[in-house]
């Protein structure tokens, strides 16, 4: 009986998200994917995906009421088990045979069902970090990449500079995708932003759920291409809702409320990195570390240069297309001879640097830093942005501004 009902279940539409995911490991309780730690419910859901596979029905219905009694507002999970039931007597046809809903909504769960186990057995690999997270600095305890295609968002934690694997989440976008250009386009944007404060559930209505992370949409590069629109959030789901469609917000990153209460852990305002991107990129340690030694060498040229008190030299590293928040290269540029005119000697001091590459721009790298200037006539302290990018063979500065 058990092969029967497994076999109609795996010509159901949930044996394709098993043929879209690229088969991994398979351990002792029958997980597929890489060896990197798992959370929940994605792996119970995968348990329940493997039991089926392995014709041990009353053990996929038995780890899915399980799931329900921890998430009882999971609405997947129901639907999951009402056709492990009905497999019983009928043949699926496709994920939520059972289900008389509408049939937008049974769509939207069976996107949800499919993002989720790809997600989870097609994770990258313990030696491959997202490209973007070039250089993290000794105060940056994590950084969070956001992959729109795979509805995701992964956790890096800074172990002596290199980003490791700490936890993954399944996430809702903006209901027409990713790449916002314009307020009230219903996308969530792509780029490099912070978490700029902490919402608590407390000031929110229930529709946020366990609160909420605001993140600094339009950043510089944002203003600089005329993207508009603000309220770009992190947050959670409201009380009688476990997770959203993977398209369901009005541009907003949306977690179920237990991922966000973890996520809180690992957030320090002002300097957590939000990463959004249509499609992360994996490198291995090696490609990772030639892609960062190429920006370091062209950030310490810059410095040098700087010293050596050569304009010529100094301005070298500008692009054509460079601007600042209120300049453009010949105003920088006049400006930067008059000042240097007054110099005896200057010294310039970098620490705690970041390096970020820019998604949907892969010349493109965001570095923030501390910089110390000194010279015989002045002497400060300030947290510049600049955004650098390839031209050519070399790279040059696009932007600049204080923090």
């Amino acid at each position: 009986m058990k092969s029967a009902v497994s076999g109609a279940i795996r010509r159901a539409l949930w044996a394709a998200a098993f043929l879209l995911a690229q088969p991994g490991v398979v351990d002792a309780a029958g997980h597929r994917g890489s060896a990197i730690s798992v959370v929940e419910p994605d792996a119970q859901l995968s348990s329940i995906f493997a039991a089926i596979d392995r014709d041990q029905v009353d053990e996929a219905l038995q780890l899915t009421d399980q799931l329900i009694a921890q998430q009882p507002n999971f609405r997947l999970a129901y639907l999951i088990r009402g056709d492990l039931l009905l497999a019983h007597t009928a043949a699926l046809t496709n994920i939520g045979s059972v289900s008389g809903g509408p049939p937008e909504r049974l769509q939207e769960l069976r996107e949800e069902a499919i993002l989720r186990l790809k997600a989870y057995r097609d994770r990258p690999a313990a030696n491959m970090v997202p490209r973007y997270l070039l250089e993290l600095p000794p105060d940056q305890k994590t950084a969070v990449v956001i992959d729109t295609r795979r509805s995701r968002l992964y956790v890096y934690q800074n172990v002596n500079g290199r980003p490791h694997f700490l936890a993954d989440y399944y996430i809702t976008q903006g209901k027409f995708g990713a790449d916002k250009a314009k307020e009230g386009d219903q996308r969530t944007p792509v780029g490099v932003y912070h978490v700029t404060s902490v919402l608590p559930k407390s000031e929110l209505p229930d529709f946020y759920g366990a609160g909420a992370l605001p993140i600094n949409y339009p950043n510089e590069w944002d203003r600089l291409n005329g993207r508009t629109g603000h309220g770009i959030w992190l947050h959670g789901t409201p009380s009688d809702t476990y997770a959203r469609a993977p398209k369901a917000s009005d541009g907003c990153v949306v977690l179920s409320n237990h991922d966000l209460r973890a996520l809180f852990h690992s957030i320090q305002i002002g300097v957590t990195p939000v990463i959004i991107s249509d499609d992360i990129e994996w490198l291995k340690f090696d490609d990772w570390n030639a892609e960062r030694a190429s920006l370091q060498h062209a950030m310490e040229a810059w410095r040098t240069d700087w010293e050596s008190r050569d304009v010529g030299l100094y301005l070298s590293h500008y692009s054509k297309r460079f601007s600042s928040d209120t300049e453009a290269l010949k105003q920088w540029s006049d400006r930067k001879r008059q000042v240097n005119a007054a110099k005896e000697w200057i010294k310039i001091d970098v620490r705690n640097v970041s390096m970020l590459r820019y998604p949907g721009n892969d010349d493109m790298v965001v570095v923030t830093f501390e910089q110390s200037y000194r010279s015989n006539n002045m002497s400060n302290t300030v947290k510049k942005t600049q955004y650098w990018a390839h031209e050519g063979k070399s790279w040059k500065i696009l932007y600049e501004g204080v923090v």
